[in-house]
């Protein structure tokens, strides 16, 4: 019963450790998005980063936002438009309790303004 209960007790720290990694590299994430979507101006490019301890690294990229089928009628009036929309998607990497990198991604869309050619 003894080592029955150590193991569940074990397993129950390693869970909780889990949790708070992936909690952490949640935070690191959002952080960095709200960031890099607050940027004034907003332009396309790309960063990387790793929280302060060292535990967990970032990547940010702001690009064009594509639609995932195209319409030429869209297309067209989007070309017209002094707006358009940019992709702001952020990457945190972290390792897992086995030791494997996980990766955590999120992802959000803000209109900018073009700027001349």
């Amino acid at each position: 019963v003894g080592t029955s209960l150590f193991r569940l007790f074990g397993g129950a720290l390693a869970n909780v450790s889990a949790s708070e990694d992936y909690s952490r590299a949640l935070l690191v994430a959002e952080s960095v998005l709200a960031e890099v979507s607050g940027t004034r101006p907003l332009r396309e490019g790309s960063q990387a980063g790793t929280a302060e301890d060292g535990r967990i690294s970032w990547s940010a990229a702001v690009t064009p936002y594509v639609a995932p089928q195209g319409n030429a009628d869209l297309d067209r009036t989007a070309e017209a438009m002094t707006l358009r929309l940019l992709k702001i998607a952020v990457e945190a990497t972290f390792n897992g309790p086995d030791g494997k990198p996980r990766t955590l991604a999120l992802a959000t869309l803000r209109l900018a303004r073009k700027e001349p050619l």
